[in-house]
């Protein structure tokens, strides 16, 4: 596939909705061409403890005073357009979207949802690749990652591993 979007997001506590960053990047002809990174006052507004010191690394101070989903889609819906989206586990990153779409009133975009999870454990024997975490599968694929649950850098490794395999 040369043309889709990568996309990735992190959540503030256990409520999909809850989104507090989003990133994605924009594939075209098989090279990432653009990025778009917002950070983004969850709903409902407050954080797990764990998800800002251990994973994450965003809390309120962050986002208190940027915009909500809301605020924030119409010009995520410019950037991805019509093009297909790619998440690693798309189930946690479509149905994150869709949870704050749904709080907004907003109407999910109807753009084909692939996911390299999926495709990955449907390619690669465990023998050879025990793990098919984002981190993990890079690895394996020698694709160079840091930052993990930055939502861009998660993106664009997403985008990477998606060149590669679907």
């Amino acid at each position: 596939m040369d043309n889709f979007v990568a996309v990735d997001v992190e959540t503030a506590n256990g409520e999909r909705s809850s989104i507090c960053a989003i990133g994605a990047v924009k594939v075209v002809d098989g090279i990432i061409s653009e990025s778009f990174y917002r950070l983004v006052r969850p709903y409902p507004n407050y954080y797990y403890a764990r998800f800002t010191e251990c994973i994450h690394g965003i809390g309120r101070r962050d986002t208190d005073h940027q915009p909500t989903f809301a605020g924030i889609w119409n010009e995520f819906r410019d950037f991805i357009g019509d093009l297909p989206l790619v998440a690693h586990n798309k189930v946690f990153d479509q149905g994150c979207l869709r949870a704050a779409a749904k709080v907004y009133g907003i109407d999910f975009p109807t753009n084909d949802f692939l996911c390299t999870l999926q495709k990955a454990r449907r390619t690669f024997p465990r023998q050879l690749c025990p793990s098919f975490s984002l981190p993990h599968l890079a690895e394996f694929l020698g694709i160079p990652f840091d930052n993990h649950h930055n939502a861009l850098a998660d993106a664009e490794v997403c985008a990477k591993i998606a060149i590669a395999i679907l």
